[in-house]
């Protein structure tokens, strides 16, 4: 029951302060829990790294970082009430979308709870397992953030390099909250969860782009699941990562981050196009996805810089809209400081 509070029903509480004004296609409880998650995770990498940089105590992560939920919620229950309406919408799929075709969405949904299934029933050993599982586990017995070596388990000086993406410390985070081990967390818990939201994204970006064509979004998605169910014809691919190896961060920043980012992207455009007034709280949705990049792998930091970059210049230059580049670059701070750290450290 905690993990699911944590993983579903307090992303999906906070992100209602996202929810208003966005894009019409992309209201709904999917989107609540894409961006409260988003919105989590940069919260969680702002406490976490200064913490592990100066070598304090897990247990201050979980005391500072449980205080952050807590006041996140506060804050959406604040202005739930203060708007009078709700705080979650509690509806999928909207209006036209229940004349979609009853058995493509029954097929859509099999297929998921055969990968989801699947994914738990066929957990195996990867070899990184040695590395950021182990992470996981010492840190919840040790409460000690990259001080361990995760092979033998013996002290060793700050691994300050791989503490500046300490995904493996969140999982540490919600097996402490759970009472449940790290390794079942990780090989659990949040592959059933991070599996979900990808498709909650992939749900997303069909909608966003099939704008008013609902027939094809349950073709879209099984297409998807299809991709996904034949691509593990190597062992880099995206889907092997997605599927096999979600509990760690790099198979998060390709299935969930970068799938996000670029979703909020072609909102910017779109706005850019239509000539709407963007708002503060998308500019705090798009740094929270930067942060979030680095959280899980310090690869993440240029990947999510790039695409920042790209589609903003391309947004200013086609719509000559140039002060959207203030903003922007002002998103992508956090990224460029962690990529100076790294620097620095390595």
């Amino acid at each position: 029951m905690a993990a699911v509070l944590l993983l579903f029903a307090v992303p999906v509480f906070v992100g209602s302060l996202f929810q208003k004004n966005v894009d019409h296609y992309l209201k709904g409880i999917i989107f609540q829990w894409v961006s409260g998650q988003l919105f989590l995770w940069a919260c969680f990498q702002l406490i976490c790294v200064p913490m592990i940089l100066l070598e304090m105590s897990f247990r201050y992560v979980i005391i500072w970082y449980s205080a952050v939920l807590a006041l996140s919620v506060l804050a959406a229950a604040f202005l739930a009430f203060r708007g009078r309406r709700k705080a979650v919408s509690l509806s999928l799929i909207k209006g036209a979308d229940r004349r979609q075709s009853v058995l493509l969405w029954l097929i859509f949904w099999a297929v998921l709870g055969f990968q989801l299934v699947q994914a738990v029933r066929m957990t195996y050993r990867d070899g990184d397992d040695a590395f950021y599982v182990a992470i996981s586990s010492i840190t919840q017995d040790a409460l000690t953030m990259y001080r361990k070596q995760p092979y033998t388990g013996f002290g060793t000086e700050l691994d300050a390099r791989h503490g500046l993406a300490p995904f493996p410390i969140w999982i540490a985070y919600l097996a402490e909250i759970t009472g449940i081990r790290a390794v079942t967390v990780a090989h659990v818990v949040v592959p059933v969860a991070l599996i979900a939201m990808t498709y909650g994204i992939f749900y997303l970006l069909g909608r966003f782009l099939l704008r008013g064509k609902r027939e094809p979004l349950p073709l879209f998605l099984i297409f998807t699941e299809l991709l996904v169910l034949f691509g593990d014809y190597s062992f880099y691919t995206a889907e092997n990562f997605m599927i096999a190896r979600s509990r760690q961060g790099k198979a998060a920043l390709g299935s969930i981050v970068i799938p996000v980012l670029l979703l909020l992207l072609l909102v910017l455009l779109r706005q850019l196009q239509e000539g709407e007034k963007i708002l503060v709280k998308y500019y705090v949705l798009l740094a929270a996805a930067n942060i979030t990049g680095c959280l899980c792998s310090t690869m993440g930091a240029m990947l999510c810089c790039l695409l920042v970059g790209i589609a903003g210049a391309c947004g200013a230059i086609a719509f000559k809209r140039w002060k959207i580049l203030i903003p922007m670059a002002v998103c992508c701070l956090p990224d460029v400081c962690y990529a100076v750290l790294y620097l620095i450290l390595d």
